[in-house]
C-alpha cells in the first residue's frame, strides 16, 4: 500500500498523541508480535510499535517486513518508534485520508 506525502503527513499528526501498543524486544519481530501487531492494526487502524536496541538498520528492516506480511503502509519511523497504518474492509475505515492529488 502507498500513501502520499499529504496522507503521510496527516495520519502522523495523528499518531502524535498515540502511545505505542507494541513492544519488539531483544527477540526480534517473532510470530507472538507479527499476531499482536495484527490484532491491534485491526482494531485501531494506526499504531505505533516501540523497538528495543539502538540498531537503526534492524529497525528499518523491521518496519519493512512488518508492512510485507500483514500488507500495511509504513507512515514514519521515528527514533524508536515505527508508525504502521493498514485501513480496515472498504467503507468501514474510520480513518478518512486526503485524496490524492492528481498531476
Amino acid at each position: 500500500m502507498e500513501l502520499t506525502a499529504d496522507q503521510r503527513r496527516h495520519l502522523k499528526s495523528l499518531a502524535h498523541h498515540l502511545n505505542p501498543v507494541v513492544m519488539i524486544g531483544n527477540n526480534g519481530l517473532t510470530d507472538a508480535v507479527l499476531r499482536e501487531i495484527a490484532v491491534n492494526l485491526d482494531a485501531h487502524e494506526l499504531i505505533k510499535v516501540r523497538v528495543l536496541g539502538d540498531d537503526r538498520e534492524a529497525r528499518a528492516a523491521f518496519m519493512e517486513q512488518i508492512c510485507a506480511d500483514l500488507q500495511a503502509a509504513p507512515v514514519g519511523l521515528i527514533g524508536k518508534l515505527l508508525i504502521i497504518y493498514r485501513p480496515t474492509e472498504e467503507g468501514k475505515s474510520r480513518i478518512v485520508l486526503p485524496k490524492a492529488k492528481k498531476k
